[in-house]
């Protein structure tokens, strides 16, 4: 137990140090009320709480952002390695683009991109 006693000591160390710190900032913070805080975004005071449930006309947006959002996941390794392949690399992206193309005009044939 001996070879552990510098190890616990630094950790007791660093311990007390984070302790000592959240100690001191609670103790020199200054308390704003919700009315001084300006708004996160847009600049508008907000008019619902900040857990209110969306509106589901939003869930297909998201959707639609998260299949881009997949897209530069899929499309930045392939911008590595693309010199390397070559033509079937692009080909590949080029027919991943069309499904995603296919995907988006779906979801405006639907309807599910229509706000009103």
């Amino acid at each position: 137990m001996a070879e552990f006693g510098p190890i616990l000591a630094l950790l007791a160390v660093a311990l007390g140090l984070v302790l000592a710190g959240y100690g001191i900032a609670s103790a020199v913070a200054v308390a704003r009320r919700m009315d001084d805080s300006p708004a996160f975004s847009g600049g508008l005071p907000p008019v619902e709480h900040a857990v209110s449930r969306f509106h589901v006309r939003w869930y297909p947006v998201t959707m639609v952002f998260l299949a881009f959002d997949m897209e530069m996941l899929f499309m930045y390794p392939w911008t590595l390695v693309v010199s390397r392949i070559g033509a079937p690399a692009v080909i590949e992206m080029f027919l991943f683009l069309g499904i995603l193309l296919a995907g988006v005009l779906y979801a405006w044939r639907e309807g599910a991109l229509r706000w009103t």
